[in-house]
């Protein structure tokens, strides 16, 4: 997506800069255009290059931290209309999301987890006993006893998504350049300047985005965050005959498992390999994805007579809390960050984007982002 010339210099002004072109810079980009700003998007790589290009697709609320649930909610409104909004096919299903519950403690926590959630206003997630859980997912081992269900979350082609939502941005005349890494940034009478190789870019605010890499700008700036480079594994199996509708994790052990209108099996699940962010590369642990098809195996024993077709993995990161920084700079003004998704980003680009572009257009959003402020880590 290279169609913006690139800088000569300085280029000219914009209302925003977003740094970072996966899917939350790429939705951040949409909606801020969308609202009458200029925005220039900078990609260090290709929009979709790492987490928001290989990730394992899902579209969930299910499991949520409650932190998030809101935003969740309002993202899941939006997939609902995303493709017709996009004009583009996003790959996009509605299916049930479902954590198998395999012990007694498991479904007591997911009990007091769905009262929590109905103390706060929220519906969409249910307990499944045996014999619901087995109407839906009938080929699951006889040792479980239930689920924690989401029955109208679903899943989507990240790789395809993020694409049309870059698309739509260039469409309302965001400016996309790729391979154009930002080097420092800096502020002066108002104006931010973000140095790159391709030359100076200078706007009124700057949303960084970048993913595994938005810690180095930050940090840069005064205000790190403990942000760890991880990578998630994910595997494809040969194709099986048709068992599972639904999008399938555990609660007691990590898992994310979903069977593809072809019949191929894709597992992931939170076991990670190993990243560097300093040469772009990640490297599959075999130990660990033998675990993840372990687990696989043991929640659906027709998993046994599948075969492992390949493996990927890419760059992400992850937070000690597990949700992302989002929100405005504690030192800066006109400073913005979306960045630490921690591994289960997706479902929330399209909501995440819409309230950080309305809170840069307007300096405020109707959602509490208190949670997730770049300083809290600072003690």
């Amino acid at each position: 997506m290279t169609g913006a010339a690139r800088a000569a210099g300085t280029t000219p002004s914009a209302d925003l800069i977003v740094i970072g072109g996966g899917i939350h810079g790429c939705a951040t980009a949409m909606y801020a255009a969308l609202r009458g700003l200029s925005v220039t998007l900078l990609e260090k790589e290709t929009v979709a290059r790492h987490a928001s290009g290989v990730n394992a697709g899902g579209v969930r609320r299910l499991g949520r931290h409650y932190a998030e649930v809101a935003i969740s909610q309002r993202s899941m409104e939006i997939w609902y209309g995303l493709e017709d909004f996009l004009a583009a096919d996003c790959g996009f299903n509605v299916a049930p999301q479902i954590r198998v519950i395999e012990t007694e403690a498991e479904l007591e926590d997911a009990r007091r987890r769905v009262r929590d959630l109905n103390e706060m206003g929220f519906d969409h997630e249910v307990i499944l006993d045996q014999k619901q859980l087995r109407e839906h997912l009938p080929a699951v081992s006889d040792h479980v006893i239930g689920g924690l269900a989401c029955l109208e979350d679903g899943f989507a082609q990240p790789f395809h998504t993020t694409f049309a939502i870059a698309r739509k941005a260039k469409a309302e005349g965001v400016r996309i350049v790729e391979t154009c890494r930002a080097t420092g940034l800096s502020q002066s009478e108002g104006v931010w300047s973000v140095e790159t190789a391709e030359g100076t870019f200078r706007a009124a605010k700057v949303l960084i985005a970048g993913g595994a890499w938005g810690n180095d700008l930050s940090s840069s700036l005064g205000e790190p965050v403990p942000l760890k480079d991880c990578a998630p594994m994910m595997i494809v199996t040969s194709r099986l005959p048709h068992f599972c509708d639904a999008v399938v994790s555990a609660i007691g052990r990590p898992l994310s498992f979903k069977q593809m209108p072809n019949g191929t099996v894709v597992i992931g699940g939170g076991r990670l390999g190993r990243a560097d962010r300093t040469t772009n590369l990640s490297e599959i642990l075999f130990d660990e994805l033998h675990l993840t098809a372990e687990t696989a195996s043991d929640i659906f024993p027709i998993m046994r007579e599948a075969s492992i077709v390949r493996t990927w993995s890419g760059v992400e990161s992850i937070l000690p809390d597990a949700i992302p920084v989002m929100g405005p700079s504690a030192r800066h003004e006109g400073l913005f960050y979306s960045f630490g998704y921690s591994t289960h980003g997706f479902q929330l680009g399209p909501g995440c984007g819409e309230v950080m572009a309305e809170l840069i257009a307007t300096g405020s959003t109707g959602y509490s982002l208190d949670a997730f402020a770049v300083n809290r880590f600072a003690a």
